[in-house]
């Protein structure tokens, strides 16, 4: 499995574990739904900004999408 698809499969659970829409989370984040839905497929990659804004708006870490070990 490539990062790219490990950072999608992560992304989803935590959507989906947070209960939030991509329609709330594009609004939180100042994009569009289907960029959202992108980051989920795992075609484009959230900046390290947006992907901080991303954290914080599902309250995860960045180590839990990119799958950082310790």
């Amino acid at each position: 499995m490539t990062l790219d698809e490990i950072i999608s499969k992560n992304l989803k659970e935590e959507i989906e574990q947070s209960g939030k829409t991509k329609t709330e989370i594009a609004k939180a984040l100042g994009v569009s739904c289907p960029t959202v839905s992108q980051y989920v497929s795992g075609r484009i990659q959230p900046s390290l900004s947006t992907l901080s804004k991303l954290c914080s708006f599902l309250n995860c870490s960045a180590d839990d999408i990119l799958n950082v070990k310790k």
